[in-house]
């Protein structure tokens, strides 16, 4: 290998570097009448930092403590805990802690949060330059009840805490301490993370043994009246509710309709949940036992409502070795499944699903499918018109199976006619003839209802699925400007009970869908199915629903969410042209005549149902006849 060597240049080069660096060293020596005024000014500056800490000294010396007056009348008050009204934080200031999804500030006087603002979040509408804040204004409070040594009842809301604002890495950490003397206190410890709507609260005691009568409990009570946060009040209102969780596992919430309390054991967190927001305390330590209460506030949704619900949440706290020790957790933020399914800690249940097998298909299919699409960057009124579409296509087998019994019906309504007047005047003759006639043509008169029953679990699953998409919150499609809430083209001058002041477009589609859709089902099926005798006639009373459904449905839904209505208007558009595709194209009714007609021809084997059906009935028939001997 050639060795390198240095040439000509690069010693010029080295050279002129370091003259340079020796010139630049030299020229910025200082000379010795700057040394010597750098000195003097430097003395000045420790004169005067000294003459303000004797100054700061003074002014503390002053105020702390208090004079003996202050300092009596304190403690004539509060006994041991007028300590902490003779401190300088004895006032009503505030701290700030906040990130990049929340701002909280925590008031001395108390110790607990007065403002929570969910940032990057509007109220009511979009533009609306109103922030969601969850608390403000004095709409909540969290109070503990001290029973103190010399018999004195004192709370907690109504005295100062001494706040200390710190760092642990990149998390802002807030302690508050109410103290009764230098080194006895209660302390709140609040923690907030970067990027998290979740913080680590705890509550804990020092020193406080001869203080506060230890040989109980305390009394935490948590209280919040809730704000509205959405255009609609009654909407919001529905899914306003307090949820709970106890025992291992189970969860269960207050009538959101009414006033209620109820109470529980071995409780792991409470959530006062808003319909789209809400706060939740969760606890390490399970709260051996809480009281729950909910208070409707909504009297009149045509006046300008402000609060909801009132929430309150009373819990004893046991002491330990004579101390208190609580580590606990706060959550402020958005009711989103998939950001409180991530905690891990089952805060999903407070995201009304569905319970059972409604909630199942809700979590495992319905979120995971409808995430996916709606995350192709599409708009989310596409995303729900796909979503629908798809819903429609993995149901469509049970559409055929159920149009294609509907069929099978109407082509044995002529023989069941004639059976129904042959027979009309022996009705267990004529019911059984009729079974006769369904076994031979290879007909079950069930099959009909059975593809609507497995539907049934999906209806309702979409019903809690829509309500519940916080992702739908202020997203605009066509004339709505918010798929949570109702779409609204017109504003009435009156007030319509059970309707509202609005008319809403999705619904009156939906409706007439509806229409259209049962005119084609329930007709038919109206049509195929005899009246029995001693029976309703079912025929009159399925005419007289495809009429009263789609004006249900157009009353019910004006209030509701507009990507409800919107999913309910394209799949029965849908389902009407599958089943005009299946009655034109696929179905044949002559087909099915014949079909029908070779299987009366054939031996078939009868049924355990339908054996078992005959036997009663001729049983039920023997029996009518030996009634009728005596």
């Amino acid at each position: 290998m050639e060795e390198k060597k240095l040439d000509l240049n690069s010693i010029i080069g080295f050279v002129l570097i370091s003259g340079i660096l020796l010139w630049m060293l030299y020229a910025n020596t200082p000379s010795a009448e700057e040394l010597k005024a750098k000195e003097e000014k430097e003395l000045v500056e420790k004169q005067a930092k000294e003459a303000k800490t004797a100054k700061s000294a003074t002014t503390t010396t002053a105020v702390t403590p208090a004079d003996a007056k202050q300092t009596a009348a304190a403690q004539a008050q509060l006994g041991s805990f007028g300590y902490s009204a003779t401190l300088p934080s004895a006032t009503d200031a505030v701290t700030e802690i906040k990130n990049e999804v929340l701002s909280l500030k925590i008031s001395n006087k108390g110790g607990y949060i007065v403002d929570a603002t969910v940032l990057g979040f509007e109220q009511f509408e979009k533009n609306s330059k109103k922030a969601v804040q969850i608390i403000k204004d004095k709409n909540a409070s969290l109070d503990i009840t001290l029973n103190t040594a010399d018999n004195r009842t004192l709370h907690t809301k109504d005295m100062f805490f001494e706040p200390k604002l710190t760092t642990e890495g990149k998390n802002q950490v807030l302690t508050l301490q109410l103290k009764a003397g230098p080194d006895q206190f209660l302390e709140y410890r609040y923690v907030l993370k970067p990027n998290d709507y979740m913080l680590d609260f705890a509550i804990r005691s020092q020193g406080l043994e001869k203080v506060v009568n230890t040989s109980k409990p305390l009394d935490l009570e948590w209280q919040l009246k809730t704000y509205r946060n959405e255009k609609s009040i009654s909407y919001e209102n529905r899914y306003t509710e307090l949820v709970f969780e106890y025992e291992d596992g189970k969860d269960d919430y207050l009538n959101a309709a009414s006033d209620s309390e109820d109470e529980a054991i071995d409780v792991s967190y409470i959530a006062f949940k808003q319909h789209l927001f809400t706060s939740i305390l969760l606890t390490d330590t399970k709260f051996k036992s809480a009281k729950f209460k909910s208070d409707n506030l909504v009297e009149d949704e045509e006046k300008d409502t402000i609060f909801t619900k009132n929430f309150t949440a009373q819990i004893p706290l046991a002491f330990k070795n004579g101390a208190l020790n609580y580590n606990m957790n706060w959550y402020y933020g958005p009711s989103d499944y998939t950001i409180l399914n991530d905690y891990d800690r089952n805060l999903d249940e407070v995201v009304p699903l569905g319970w059972g097998i409604f909630g199942w298909i809700n979590r495992y299919i319905f979120i995971p499918v409808f995430g996916l699409i709606s995350g192709l960057g599409i708009s989310f009124g596409i995303a729900i018109i796909l979503f629908t579409v798809l819903v429609r296509i993995v149901m469509s087998p049970v559409t055929y199976k159920s149009y294609l019994s509907q069929a099978k019906m109407k082509v044995l309504r002529p023989e069941i006619t004639e059976l129904n007047e042959k027979f009309k005047d022996n009705p267990m003759k004529k019911q059984q003839e009729t079974m006769k006639l369904y076994s031979k043509a290879g007909v079950n008169p069930m099959a009909g209802c059975l593809p609507a029953l497995l539907q049934m679990p999906i209806f309702y699953a979409l019903f809690q699925f829509f309500p519940s998409m916080f992702d739908l919150r202020q997203k605009s499609f066509l004339w709505a400007d918010d798929l949570s809430s109702y779409d609204s083209i017109y504003q009435l001058p009156f007030h319509i009970p059970f309707y509202g002041s609005h008319v809403s477009l999705f619904p009156i589609l939906a409706s007439i869908a509806i229409f259209f859709y049962m005119k084609m089902t329930t007709g038919d099926q109206a049509m195929s199915q005899p009246t029995q005798e001693g029976m309703p006639d079912m025929g009159k009373i399925m005419k007289i629903m495809i009429y009263v459904s789609p004006i249900m449905m157009l009353f019910f839904f004006n209030n509701y969410a507009s990507g409800l209505s919107l999913y309910y208007f394209v799949s029965n558009s849908i389902t009407i042209g599958i089943m005009l595709v299946i009655k034109n194209y696929i179905v044949k009714e002559d087909k099915i005549h014949a079909q029908i007609q070779e299987n009366k021809t054939k031996e078939k084997k009868e049924g355990k149902f339908q054996k078992k059906m005959r036997e009663l009935m001729e049983q039920a028939e023997a029996q009518k006849a030996t009634q009728k001997k005596k």
